[in-house]
Parts: C-alpha cells; sequence; structure tokens
C-alpha cells in the first residue's frame, strides 16, 4: 500500500530536532525549521555549518541519527521512497551524460520517470524552451558551458514537477547572466505552488528570492526571519558618508560625533552615523559637513545588509561558546 502524508498542514518541509555526526564530528545538533507550501526557505551559512548535510538528510540521503522530518507529508526515514518520488534535488555539479544532447538527456530521464516517449519528447521540448536552451537543444552536453549545464542539469530534475524542489547552492560558479536565469527559476516554482529550499553563500541571492531565511552555524539553527527581521536585529538604519580626501576621515568623524556611536569602516575612507530618524539625520549629518567644508564623494541612508547580518550572527554565535562546546563546534 503506497504511503500516506501524515501532515494535514500547509508546511511542505517539518524538520523537529534532528541530530546528526560522522563519528565525532556533530553535522546537525538538533535542527528544527519549517518551510510553508509555496515558499522559498534561504538556508545560509559557512563552510561545513550543516547546510549541505540537512539536505541530504531531508532528501533522503542520509539518516538522521535523532529527531524527525517531514517532506511533503511524508517521514524521510519511513516513507523514503515517497519522500523520494515527491522531491528534485538539484547539487553544485551537473549530474548529465556529456555525450548526450540536452534533448536526448532530457528524453532519458522522462522515460526513467516512466513516462511515454512522445510524453517525453513533449516535455524536453517545454523544458529546452522554459530554460531557453532550444538552440543549443541538439548538442552534446560536454560542449555546454557551465550557466548551460546547470540549466539543463535543473530541468532534468522538472520533467516531472516535484512537490519540494532542493538547491543545495545552485549558482555557485555561475557568471551574473546565468545567476539570473536560475533566479527567474527560482520564482517560477514558487508562482506554481512549488517549495524550494535553498542553500547559498550568495547573501544577496537568499535575500532576493527568500520569503524566509534560517542561518546555521556549527549543525545549529543561531537565526530564523524574514530578510527584513533579520536586518533589524543588526541594528537601525546608519547615514554613511564618503569624503573625497581619505585624509578628512577624522574631521568626519568630529563633525558627525554629536549624532550618535561614529564608526570608520576597516577600510578607512568611510564613517557612518546610526540614523534612527531617517531622512533627517542624513540632512543633520549633511549640513555637519557641510559647515566643516568637507568634501563628500557620497553621503547616503543604508539598511545593513544580509552579509553584515551574517557576520554579525555567527561572530556572535563563535562568543557564545563555552570552552566545552568549543571543541564539538570546531568539528561541525
Amino acid at each position: 500500500m503506497a504511503a500516506v502524508p501524515t501532515q494535514a498542514n500547509a508546511d511542505a518541509v517539518v524538520v523537529e530536532g534532528v541530530e546528526k555526526s560522522f563519528g565525532s564530528v556533530h553535522a546537525l545538533q538538533g535542527v528544527s525549521f519549517t518551510a510553508p507550501v509555496g515558499s522559498v526557505l534561504g538556508m545560509l551559512g559557512p563552510n561545513g555549518a550543516g547546510k549541505t548535510t540537512t539536505v541530504s538528510v531531508l532528501s533522503t540521503l542520509v539518516r538522521p541519527d535523532a529527531g524527525r522530518a517531514r517532506v511533503a507529508g511524508f517521514d524521510v526515514v519511513r516513507d523514503a521512497a515517497s519522500v523520494r518520488a515527491s522531491i528534485m534535488l538539484t547539487g553544485q555539479y551537473a549530474a548529465l551524460d556529456d555525450l548526450l544532447t540536452g534533448r536526448e538527456n532530457l528524453v532519458l530521464f522522462g522515460r526513467l520517470l516512466g513516462m511515454g516517449k512522445k510524453e517525453s519528447k513533449q516535455r524536453a521540448g517545454e523544458l529546452l524552451t522554459q530554460f531557453d536552451l532550444e538552440e543549443a537543444a541538439d548538442r552534446r552536453v560536454g560542449q555546454y558551458s557551465g550557466g548551460m549545464r546547470r540549466r539543463i542539469d535543473i530541468a532534468c530534475g522538472l520533467v516531472r514537477l516535484p512537490k519540494v524542489v532542493f538547491l543545495d547552492e545552485p549558482t555557485t560558479g555561475l557568471d551574473p547572466v546565468s545567476r539570473q536565469a536560475v533566479w527567474s527559476l527560482v520564482r517560477d516554482l514558487r508562482h506554481e505552488g512549488v517549495t524550494v529550499l535553498l542553500t547559498t553563500q550568495y547573501l544577496e541571492e537568499a535575500d532576493v528570492l527568500s520569503d524566509n531565511i534560517i542561518v546555521i552555524d556549527k549543525g545549529r539553527v543561531i537565526a530564523e526571519g524574514t530578510a527584513n527581521d533579520l536586518k533589524a536585529r543588526s541594528g537601525p538604519s546608519y547615514c554613511e558618508v564618503v569624503p573625497v580626501e581619505s585624509s578628512d576621515i577624522p574631521a568626519v568623524a568630529t563633525a558627525l560625533a554629536g549624532l550618535g556611536e561614529v564608526t570608520i569602516a576597516d577600510t578607512g575612507d568611510r564613517v557612518s552615523v546610526p540614523a534612527p530618524d531617517g531622512a533627517t539625520t542624513l540632512t543633520a549629518a549633511l549640513e555637519r559637513i557641510s559647515t566643516a567644508g568637507i568634501e563628500l564623494v557620497d553621503i547616503a541612508l543604508r539598511r545593513p545588509s544580509l552579509d553584515e547580518v551574517f557576520v554579525k550572527l555567527t561572530r556572535s554565535d563563535a562568543k557564545a561558546e563555552t570552552p566545552e562546546t568549543a571543541d564539538a563546534g570546531a568539528q561541525a
């Protein structure tokens, strides 16, 4: 008898206290999160944080040591076959037959999934159009560029539209045009009601695409929320001032001192001050700079970027470690 989904809510992915160790390395230490149906969940973390291990558990490639997880309503341990039938997994490197053309690869995947010859060819044509690969359709994949290989690889995973898609750093090494094509694909999938779990080291990518973001470090979820939620944790907007001459930095800092805590960038070419009052703070800063007679390259209001959030969160997490947990964290 076929497995029946156990979930009755709107979450396509449910992870509860999942743990996984490889010998003495504790890759996952009680990871928990959810992803609603038809949403994009961004998963951020430094190398070795546990992102790929999490994806491996959810895609049934690795069995968890503790905790439980459900994907598309199926338990990843008890109903592994049903999970695999409901998902698409694309890693950092394309798994294609270089001797076959793009069209032939797509048709092959369709046939392996039980589709008839006519249906497979029709679906291949649709995907080649969707991924802008029509001109290269009948060329061997071995002759494709990196961006084209990534697109045809993802297309092969979509021969049958899955309920959940795992994109494990899908744009690593791609040029800007190819990255934009993958971004467009993610938006299309969400529009079609497919849930996407996106692991990435490009923070801009998570900011642009994700409905919600989790940050994993040393095998633990250390933060969760929308991009705006996470940015708010790094402080309010700030006013950034860049003088024409770097030698004027001390004078700029002196001029802005009455507006709040002044910070000089590590690059030594700009100064920032908190701007809780937004444009009012910006106007006051400009007046002070003008009075001091300092010529500027730029002055503007900024919001914390996800890069700043990421650095702050991971540094805070490292400082929070006790001597007893530091060794385990380093291993993860």
